[in-house]
């Protein structure tokens, strides 16, 4: 399961720590001495650089939500690149959990296309970053060849150990401090790793002081460069605390603020939005089986959100930080900042414990501010934007030549850059959620980890029409109408034909935008590159179809009638005498008769599964599937008889054999 492979990696990386002569059992810095160290670098001289290119400075929370009004209680974060920059109100993570949103952010790819699914091994996980291949092919490694010096502090990627921090080193960096496990999510007892040194544990000293000096220490030398800089800042706040000195299997717990803000906010609560601990279920699958969340429960998670609220109050003087280094060094007015977070959270919501890994807003919608040179400040842009989008929008505010093989396309920052926004976001996740906190997990008795979390959705924001839509594995649907329902509340998607063909839905029937919704779902569960970019041009090669509004257009109601529909079956019967044998993979004349678009010509025709981009350890088909990640084998035959009927019955029409 998910979570115990996460914290049995964590206990056996902390074995072995403990028994480490290479570590350095207590650093001894203390934390008002960090503090100290940091005001005395505001009386050092300003250096005035004469650099061709922009620098950036990337602040990068974990876990950190857009919606549950986190920010609202960051007022240095306002005042100095809010108030001065543009705030992207529709921003999204393609996946809600850590690592698999790190690899998409830093590599401009689709989750399943960086085959980085999951947080640990052997789905995800730093161990998985370096087995596909993106070690030599991300964007620190770019930026790097474009003149630029590089330097990371913080966390990198779940699974990054002392055991294989050296195994190899992170590539592309000029300068790091990474957080490493089994200490990367303990704020008291942290254990970081410079350049190529031996892991260095701080047993009693706060992360957040850590990487405020860490940060501090690398803005320096990038600054002292001379050099176009790239500085990444990736605390580990507002994510719950991991004391791996803990049993088993017990819960995270909640986020431990610095002391100095620990009595902050107090009588603060979590939103009391239609969506929290509603009187009714919501949702599908395992999230619509929840009990109502009792009043200890609320009451807890209410700390909970103050615990989070306290813990960003570091990152908020890290912001300050940084403006003032840069103001100081007069490179303010020549620095890009940025400041975004890995992916959303909910407290609450849809009864809910604490946790991500769901694909409602709470989860997938996170923050993204940018100020810098040319960027109008207090701006607001409302074009939907995403991780997979920011590696471009980095190499082109560098001045790097952009990748061809990227699924994401630069955002635009500045007011005069060409703003040819999609409007859809491809959202994938793919196994366990896990429930956060002492709540008493998901049932109140402590289950901690729900399995059958795998699901596809397709989230679509524009002027007119606000939508998500998302199959999930074990056949169940979503349809919400977001603008309203804004709490994802009310589920317009029926098994019952008959009702959805009757209901009204952007001036038409549920079912004609569902039939759109299937399309182009089935597009981008497996794009790549443009097809990421641009899902509507694979239906409408002609390019006359760029959204969902002019794919409802009545003359397109027949043409989207015919496509393959995701839609519930009877469960599979998955014996082993259906996948033994290689089937037929359909010819382009084959798919033509069977209505399929020609598009998926490199497919099983029976449910349009890509042979050749089918990924072997974390590929799944989102309107059927019987495990959570199913063998290349299981890829090409899942629904064996079913779905192959109609292929049969046209091979023997015209004389050819059945498939066996």
């Amino acid at each position: 399961m998910r979570y115990s492979a996460f914290i049995a990696q964590l206990l056996l990386a902390n074995s072995v720590f403990a028994q480490s002569a290479d570590v350095v059992a207590d650093h001894g810095q203390r934390n008002q001495a960090i503090l100290e160290t940091n005001n005395n670098a505001a009386q050092r001289q300003p250096r005035a650089t004469n650099r061709g290119k922009k620098n950036i400075v990337f602040i990068l929370t974990d876990d950190q939500d857009a919606v549950l009004d986190s920010v609202s209680y960051m007022p240095k974060l306002k005042e100095h690149i809010i108030d001065k920059g543009n705030s992207f109100v529709n921003h999204f993570t393609t996946t809600a959990i850590c690592c698999p949103a790190r690899v998409a952010l830093w590599t401009g790819k689709q989750p399943h296309n960086t085959n980085v699914t999951d947080v640990s091994p052997p789905y995800g996980g730093y161990p998985k970053f370096i087995s596909q291949g993106f070690n030599s092919n991300y964007l620190p490694v770019w930026l790097q060849k474009g003149g630029y010096k590089t330097y990371y502090t913080g966390k990198l990627f779940n699974s990054h150990t002392i055991n294989n921090y050296n195994a190899p080193y992170p590539a592309g960096w000029t300068g790091t401090n990474f957080l490493l496990d089994p200490g990367t999510y303990d704020y008291l007892n942290p254990i970081y790793q410079q350049n190529q040194e031996a892991p260095v544990h701080h047993k009693g000293e706060h992360t957040s002081d850590l990487i405020s000096k860490y940060a501090h220490d690398l803005l320096e030398e990038a600054i002292d460069s001379k050099n176009p800089f790239f500085v990444a800042i990736a605390p580990i706040a507002p994510h719950s605390n991991i004391n791996v000195d803990r049993a088993p299997g017990s819960p995270m717990t909640i986020p431990i603020p610095a002391e100095r803000h620990s009595h902050l906010f107090e009588g603060a609560k979590v939103p009391r939005t239609d969506n929290f601990n509603p009187d009714s279920p919501s949702g599908v699958s395992w999230i619509r089986k929840l009990s109502q969340l009792n009043e200890s429960s609320v009451a807890y998670i209410d700390k909970y959100y103050r615990a989070r609220l306290q813990a960003l109050q570091s990152v908020d003087e890290i912001v300050e930080q940084v403006v003032k280094q840069l103001e100081d060094a007069k490179l303010l007015d020549e620095t890009y900042i940025i400041y975004s977070s890995d992916n959303g959270f909910h407290l609450g919501q849809h009864r809910l414990p604490p946790g991500k890994e769901c694909g409602f807003d709470e989860d997938i919608r996170v923050p993204l501010f940018i100020r810098g040179p040319g960027v109008s400040p207090g701006s607001v842009e409302k074009a939907v934007t995403t991780h997979i989008d920011l590696a471009p929008t980095l190499l082109k505010l560098a001045g790097v030549k952009l990748r061809k093989d990227f699924d994401g396309t630069p955002i635009p920052v500045l007011p005069d850059q060409e703003n040819k926004r999609h409007e859809h976001v491809a959202v994938e996740y793919w196994g366990t959620a896990i429930a956060e906190g002492e709540i008493g997990g998901f049932d109140g008795k402590g289950q901690i980890n729900m399995s059958n979390n795998t699901y596809k959705g397709v989230r679509i924001v524009h002027e007119d029409y606000d939508l998500y839509y998302s199959a999930w594995c074990n056949n169940e649907h979503e349809l919400y109408n977001i603008k309203t329902d804004p709490g994802q509340l009310n589920n317009l998607f029926t098994r019952d034909d008959q009702v959805t063909v009757s209901q009204a839905l952007l001036g038409t029937t549920t079912r004609q935008v569902l039939n759109r919704l299937d399309a182009v779902m089935l597009v981008l569960k497996s794009c790549k590159g443009d097809t990421c970019i641009r899902p509507w041009k694979v239906l409408h090669p002609h390019g006359d179809v760029t959204s969902l509004k002019d794919a409802l257009r009545k003359e397109f109601d027949g043409f989207y009638e015919e496509q393959v529909k995701v839609r519930p079956i009877e469960p599979a019967t998955m014996a082993q005498d259906s996948i033994t044998e290689p089937r037929p993979e359909a010819t382009r004349e084959e798919m033509r008769d069977a209505k399929l678009p020609l598009a998926y010509r490199d497919s099983c025709a029976h449910l349009l599964i890509p042979l050749n981009k089918c990924r072997r350890d974390t590929w799944y088909a989102p309107w059927k599937c019987s495990d959570e990640r199913h063998s290349y084998e299981k890829c090409q035959y899942v629904e064996f008889k079913k779905r192959v009927a109609k292929m049969d019955e046209l091979r023997e029409a015209k004389g050819g054999a059945r498939s066996n």
